[in-house]
C-alpha cells in the first residue's frame, strides 16, 4: 500500500509552497491529499520580491481543488504532513478541526514539513517548544515566542520536523524531508 501524505492549506496559500511539494511527493511515489476548511476550489497567491518594496508583494496565483475538508481527515491514514505558507496559516491556526489534525501528527511523532508562515500553525498547538526551526525571517519573534530556537537557514531538521524559510529553499527543504520520509514512511 502506498503511503499517504496530507497537505493542509486554504485560500491565500503560496502557490509554489503547495504545488511544489504536492508534485515532488507524487513523483517520489506517495499518494498526496490536500485538505482545507471545506472541499472547494482553493485560490492560491504568488508572493514575490520586487525592488523598492519593504516586503514581498502578493498577486493572484493558481486555483486547485481541496480533496477533503479538515473535518473529514483521519490523521491515522497519513504517514506525514506538509504545511505550506502564504497568508493561509494566519487564519487557519484558529480552526479547531485543523488543530486536532496537527496535534495528532505531533503526538504520533510523524514527519512534518513546514515552510514560510506554516510554522504559525505548529506554534498554535505548542509543537515548536524546545525545537530548532526556520520560517520566513519576519517570523523570528513569533518562533521565539513559541519557544523555538530560530535558525536562518534553507532547511532545518529537528527529529521528524523539517522547516524552510520560503519557496526559494524548496530544493533543500524537500531533500531533507524526503530523507526523513524514506526512513519513517518509505514508499512501498
Amino acid at each position: 500500500m502506498t503511503a499517504k501524505i496530507l497537505i493542509v492549506t486554504g485560500d491565500a496559500a503560496e502557490s509554489l509552497e503547495v504545488l511544489y511539494p504536492y508534485q515532488r511527493l507524487r513523483e517520489e511515489g506517495y499518494e498526496v491529499h490536500i485538505a482545507a476548511p471545506a472541499r472547494k476550489k482553493l485560490r492560491f497567491v504568488v508572493h514575490d520580491f520586487e525592488p523598492g518594496f519593504d516586503t514581498y508583494t502578493e498577486k493572484p496565483g493558481y486555483t486547485w481543488p481541496a480533496d477533503l475538508a479538515f473535518a473529514e481527515v483521519e490523521p491515522g491514514q497519513y504517514a506525514a504532513l506538509v504545511i505550506p505558507g502564504g497568508r493561509a496559516p494566519e487564519y487557519l491556526r484558529n480552526d479547531p478541526e485543523l488543530r486536532k489534525i496537527l496535534k495528532s501528527f505531533f503526538d504520533a511523532d510523524k514527519p512534518i514539513a513546514q515552510i514560510c508562515h506554516g510554522p504559525l500553525l505548529t506554534a498554535a498547538v505548542d509543537g515548536l517548544r524546545g525545537r530548532r526551526v526556520t520560517a520566513y525571517p519576519a517570523l523570528e519573534p513569533d518562533m521565539q515566542s513559541a519557544g523555538a530556537d530560530f535558525q536562518d537557514a534553507e532547511a532545518v531538521v529537528d527529529g521528524t520536523l523539517v522547516s524552510a524559510r520560503a519557496w526559494p529553499d524548496h530544493s533543500a527543504w524537500m531533500r531533507e524531508f524526503l530523507t526523513v520520509l524514506r526512513a519513517k514512511a518509505p514508499v512501498t
